[in-house]
């Protein structure tokens, strides 16, 4: 086999045990932060309003999770973008004589 394709195999068994690892020897509730945080602020000060609401609710949970990874992606777009546009400069740069 190939030198890339041994340490591209490695990488994704790796990948796939990161995934796996957690969601078959994990027991436990997955929860967001946001409700451990209010969780937390109404164990330690039960009165406590908010002072900020937010401008705009999703309609549904599905909608949220939905905004959520598109902004995600579009973060993984742009950093991916920029450190491949970094490589390609410097590619062009060694190859100038």
């Amino acid at each position: 086999m190939v030198k890339k394709t041994k340490i591209n195999l490695v990488l994704l068994v790796c990948t796939i045990i990161l995934v796996a690892f957690p969601l078959l020897f994990v027991k436990g509730e997955f929860s967001g932060s946001d409700d451990q945080g209010t969780a937390m602020i109404q164990k330690l000060k039960p009165g406590y309003k908010a002072w900020a609401h937010p401008v705009w609710t999703p309609p549904s949970g599905e909608i949220e999770s939905l905004i959520f990874t598109v902004q995600g992606s579009l973060g993984t777009g742009i950093i991916c973008y920029i450190i491949g546009y970094a490589h390609g400069k410097k590619k062009a740069k060694q190859q100038k004589p």
